[in-house]
């Protein structure tokens, strides 16, 4: 069975993760997290990145660095992963869905103002599969309303936004390093990217347990103590030093996705063409990281009827996200604002094929025949 994702390896992490072991440190802030963290600052330019154990974890703690409260309004797609809205809701929020753009399958920015009442304190935007956004436009709402904007990057990573890292252009940020993302910390992993310089020693903080314990690591204070709200969002620095293998081939793994992305784009451009199904839009102006190659079919008929066709080949092919607005807890947690004309339609033609690094190409060509067949 060719499988639909396969967590990267480049062959270095076990001997970071010996190195690890040998130090006698394997809890968070150490040296291989803070290695990744300077890696990560320098090359998106970030203002501070701080390792977490998930996106999840980082989501959260954006909610409580922004002091969410019970009545408040956050803004996010329907089309997204549950801790997006999760983390929100967990400090009383009231999650507003609105509609995505069918090109792109990320939040429709004209229809974010319509949603802001008295009561929206942040903006979320989700760069599904490493594309951007409209950030321009979202920032100017944001800047116009007074409100926050945390990026949900999670699988944007090495993404760019008119030469801007995704992550960095809200004053929050959130990166997954999760086993089905371009990079992986061993299976689990994110970092909050902070832009504000007027969070950071705040975020530090909440990140650990509420104490001023990162200050006390630095020699700033001779003893640390509680000093806020806060929990324990550190990554392992074990699993840091597999994630530093990853880093220092960031460039090389991108470029084996994208030639992956483009591969299949060109094989199945003659089906595009031919009107049997849809391809990936990626806009003018940005760079994306290539995390997953998707098709768009004629329905949710179709889709099952691929879905089998494929996987009767060897072939694991998956759909994604069932819309939150449309499940129970999303019902009960959150509403649509507006009309949903293309976050259910779009998301039921949606299919993801198999892309990940250490993909053979006879693999990735034996998936191409299996779809031309389908089609054939």
């Amino acid at each position: 069975m060719i499988p639909f994702n396969s967590p990267a390896i480049v062959g270095t992490e076990p001997g970071y993760m010996q190195a690890a072991m040998s130090s006698g440190k394997l809890s968070g802030d150490n040296g291989f997290t803070r290695r990744c963290q300077m890696w990560l600052e320098d090359n998106f330019t970030a203002q501070r990145v701080l390792l977490t154990p998930s996106c999840t974890a980082s989501l959260e703690m954006a909610a409580l660095l922004l002091d969410i409260k019970p009545g408040d309004e956050v803004i996010m797609p329907s089309f997204t992963f549950v801790s997006t809205a999760n983390a929100f809701v967990l400090r009383g929020a009231k999650v507003v869905f609105v509609d995505i753009r069918p090109d792109t399958m990320n939040i429709d920015e004209t229809k974010i103002a319509a949603a802001i009442t008295a009561k929206t304190r942040v903006i979320v935007p989700v760069h599904y599969a490493g594309v951007a956004c409209e950030m321009d436009t979202i920032m100017a709402l944001a800047h116009d309303y007074n409100l926050c904007v945390v990026e949900d990057a999670a699988q944007a990573v090495m993404s760019l936004y008119k030469g801007r890292a995704l992550g960095t252009i809200g004053c929050i940020g959130c990166f997954s390093f999760h086993e089905t993302k371009n990079y992986t910390a061993g299976g689990e992993g994110g970092a909050t990217v902070i832009n504000d310089p007027q969070l950071i020693e705040r975020a530090e903080i909440i990140r650990e347990k509420g104490t001023n314990r990162s200050q006390f690591i630095r020699g700033e204070v001779d003893k640390y103590t509680w000093h806020d709200i806060g929990s324990s969002y550190l990554m392992a620095d074990i699993q840091a030093a597999y994630l530093w293998g990853q880093l220092e081939a960031a460039q090389q793994i991108n470029q084996r996705r994208l030639t992956l992305w483009h591969n299949y784009y060109d094989g199945l451009a003659p089906l595009a063409n031919a009107g049997a199904l849809e391809l990936p839009v990626i806009p003018d102006a940005l760079s994306h990281n290539a995390h997953l190659f998707y098709i768009k079919l004629r329905d949710i008929t179709q889709r099952i009827a691929f879905i089998s066709a494929l996987r009767s080949a060897g072939i694991m092919a998956v759909s994604h996200y069932i819309p939150l607005h449309s499940s129970p807890a999303g019902e009960h947690f959150g509403r649509f604002n507006g009309e949903d004309r293309f976050t259910t339609r779009e998301s039921e033609r949606l299919v993801r094929l198999p892309l990940f690094y250490n993909m053979p190409d006879c693999d990735q060509q034996a998936v191409i025949l299996a779809i031309r067949k389908f089609f054939s």
